[in-house]
């Protein structure tokens, strides 16, 4: 999901093997990323950016993340986090406690780089492949609920 947008799509086969040296599981995560870059192309155009690097305060601690996919506008940053389980919850309700905490973290993370921005955080379930946006209040609740040691 990383590599792949940046590659011409008759070279993924040959780039997929030279990254997975399994050849089934290169055949199954390929076909998982296919059917999310061609569901959703839009979130990897070339003015998105992948795997980036955050860092900075929550509570007096200090935070670093990577994040999958963010995509940044005038207006809004949106924030993307890849999952791969198996059940993929119907409902941003649903998503497990840690997921919640750890997009609060991001868009905690990313409100400080840009304040003057509207931040939104979202989650790509790549088994569906399926687009879920999370509601600000749900995921500032749940890292609100995280302690550190």
């Amino acid at each position: 999901m990383e590599r792949l947008p940046l590659a011409e799509p008759s070279t993924w086969d040959t780039l997929t093997t030279a990254l997975i040296p399994d050849p089934s599981l290169a055949t199954a995560l390929l076909a998982e990323a296919r059917g999310v870059l061609d569901a959703l192309p839009a979130l990897f155009a070339a003015n998105s950016l992948a795997e980036v690097a955050v860092t900075g305060q929550w509570n007096g601690h200090q935070m670093l993340g990577s994040i999958d996919r963010l995509l940044i506008s005038p207006a809004r940053v949106l924030v993307i986090d890849y999952k791969s389980n198996a059940v993929i919850p119907r409902t941003p309700a649903e998503v497990p406690e840690g997921i919640l905490r750890q997009m609060g973290a991001y868009a905690h993370l990313i409100g400080q780089i840009y304040p003057d921005r509207r931040v939104e955080v979202a989650i790509l379930w790549t088994r569906g492949p399926a687009f879920m946006s999370l509601d600000p209040d749900i995921v500032r609740q749940a890292l609100s609920r995280a302690t550190i040691p």
